[in-house]
């Protein structure tokens, strides 16, 4: 069935609604979510974005409201991955022609990348906190030792050392113009590697619960957790304070970079501007929808609640933008939260050459080598198209394109 702005399908168990007008939309990112559908505490529906694809069990740029249960798949292993943004004072016409000076300025005060698999000296993270880090972990510390008291295994990696880094992957720096050639410095991280240990090890405990009770799934990666379960509490605690970590790790990048940028001496002398956003979008909340209190999990996408700003960014040769929620009810109050894979890093690097990075980049001091071939412009779904599958789920306030851009 086809509604005004999304379609409607029915399933085995709940509807899934897609805001897929108009871009790619897989067959086993349909797939996933009709399994996803039949599972029996799915409320309502299944809300999908216009960036939707194939993800780890559960769909990228899905929106899954539960009734007394949490899928941790469904989160992901990036708990808590967002976007951070804030608007300068700063013009196009302040900046210098060659920004190359900016870029590097980036790259040496924020660890960014991963060498030694993540061992000694890696360059990811931090071999000495700076003050400003160690102030932060803090902050974060006694939440860190409670949840390590209850599970060993969460403390044995690098957790401090990782508050203020980037990552790799489709974690970025960017330094962006709007359509008033207004300066923007905008970037996209996560938990880092503590996420990842919390995700991984709720994924396995969660398939071991559902063997325990004997529960048939038509993909382990759905396992799940009930509310009031020996695992539930354990699990929520860890990830509403991994939340907490990213959220942290993405503002203590922005300092960092604004910190290093000024430094610099090229630029004159700038204040923040009056807009500045801070969103997750891998994550779990308690919210209230259609006269009930869920947990909604977005694997991929943004509230955009009535008013809500967010950050909806292009691919790295691509527009962003910063927009404004319309909280639309049936999103569950949600936008995407990118353009969206249309293919595999695999298929990427075979489908791309350097001639063609360096041709979907052009004017953008960024990286053109060979190991970002991943994250080329091409590898996405066009933004425009998505945006404009979604015109009724957010208002454009600013238009974003990048002219520096770090990557991991």
């Amino acid at each position: 069935m086809t509604d005004s702005n999304h379609v409607t399908f029915e399933t085995a168990g709940v509807p899934v609604k897609a805001w897929t007008k108009g871009v790619p939309f897989e067959a086993e990112a349909e797939a996933q979510l009709r399994r996803v559908a039949a599972l029996p505490f799915i409320y309502k529906w299944v809300a999908v974005m216009p960036d939707v694809h194939a993800g780890k069990g559960a769909t990228v740029g899905s929106v899954i409201a539960t009734n007394g249960a949490i899928i941790p798949a469904a989160v992901g292993v990036d708990i808590g991955c967002g976007m951070i943004a804030v608007e300068t004072t700063l013009t196009a016409a302040q900046l210098p022609d060659d920004l190359k000076s900016i870029r590097s300025a980036v790259e040496k005060a924020v660890p960014h990348g991963r060498t030694n698999n993540g061992g000694p000296g890696d360059r990811g993270a931090w071999a000495n906190l700076p003050p400003r880090v160690a102030n932060a972990w803090k902050d974060l510390e006694p939440g860190f030792k409670r949840i390590v008291e209850r599970d060993a295994t969460l403390g044995r990696g690098v957790t401090p050392e990782h508050l203020g880094t980037l990552g790799t992957g489709n974690h970025f720096i960017e330094m962006c113009l709007d359509e008033r050639d207004h300066v923007w410095f905008m970037l996209h991280s996560g938990s880092r590697g503590v996420g990842n240990r919390i995700g991984s090890l709720f994924i396995e405990r969660a398939k071991r619960e559902m063997e325990r009770w004997m529960i048939q799934l038509p993909d382990m990666d759905l396992a799940y957790l009930p509310e009031g379960s020996d695992h539930f509490g354990a699990y929520y605690d860890a990830l509403k304070w991994a939340q907490d970590y990213a959220r942290t790790n993405r503002a203590l990048m922005m300092e960092a970079t604004l910190e290093a940028v000024r430094a610099t001496g090229i630029l004159p002398p700038f204040e923040l501007g009056s807009e500045a956003v801070n969103c997750h979008h891998n994550y779990v909340a308690k919210e209230h929808h259609y006269g009930k209190n869920v947990w909604v999990t977005r694997k991929g996408a943004v509230r955009a609640g009535d008013g809500e700003l967010g950050i909806i960014p292009g691919s790295m040769g691509a527009k962003s933008f910063i927009v404004r929620g319309k909280g639309n009810p049936q999103s569950f109050c949600s936008c995407s939260h990118g353009a969206g894979r249309k293919m595999s890093r695999t298929a990427a690097k075979k489908a791309f050459s350097l001639e063609d990075h360096a041709r979907m980049t052009a004017g953008i001091e960024c990286r053109k080598d060979a190991d970002v071939i991943d994250e080329t412009p091409g590898a996405y779904k066009s933004i425009d198209d998505v945006m404009t599958a979604q015109a009724d789920l957010v208002d454009i306030v600013h238009t974003l394109r990048q002219v520096v851009c770090v990557k991991g």
